[in-house]
């Protein structure tokens, strides 16, 4: 898997688009070349309160009501998927809404930048932070991981017009067959 940052640009610029060009493909598919049809999803969501890492990342109060969201894809000829995502939004923000808090609505068209123009959000920015690590078990296990793999800790944040942090995830990537290329477009002179 290649994961690029140019991919939010990408996300963004179909968050309006109709729902058959937004489902045709989604950001898995971008970062992988599979098709829609060889990726089986997986999500479950949750109702949760931030506790104090959480709410210093949202910027919100500890005890806020979030919908926490876990994510499995994998490509359909293998066990393991292509990475651990754990999602959170701030429950106030997107119960306008009732399909967004209904993981059985999941894949939804177009990701998170789509679901949250649903409410009237536009993101700004995206925040990321990589860092490497050892698996814990339960990562190895579930990601297949060969001994000795490090994983890639990505945590994002994404951040709406308006400096609110609308989204931030901790996503668990295999070291062993992920790359992640970063791209900075310069203004020229």
């Amino acid at each position: 898997m290649r994961r690029t940052n140019e991919r939010h640009q990408w996300e963004k610029n179909r968050a309006r688009a109709g729902r058959e060009e937004r489902g045709a493909t989604g950001a898995t598919e971008h970062d992988t070349g599979l098709t829609v049809d060889d990726l089986v999803f997986h999500a479950e969501y949750h109702d949760v309160r931030a506790d104090e890492e959480l709410a210093r990342a949202l910027r919100v109060r500890v005890g806020t009501r979030l919908v926490e969201r876990l994510y499995r894809t994998r490509y359909r000829e293998e066990a393991a998927p292509l990475n651990m995502t754990r999602s959170y939004l701030v429950h106030a923000m997107v119960a306008s809404n009732p399909d967004l808090l209904d993981a059985a609505r999941e894949p939804w068209p177009g990701g998170t930048q789509s679901q949250l123009c649903t409410v009237g959000v536009e993101v700004d920015r995206v925040e990321e932070r990589v860092t490497a690590r050892p698996p814990t078990a339960e990562e190895a296990r579930e990601l297949a991981l060969p001994p000795g793999t490090a994983v890639m800790v990505l945590r994002k944040a994404c951040v709406d017009t308006d400096g609110r942090v609308v989204d931030w995830s901790e996503v668990i990537l295999p070291g062993d067959r992920t790359e992640a290329v970063f791209t900075t477009r310069l203004e020229r002179w």
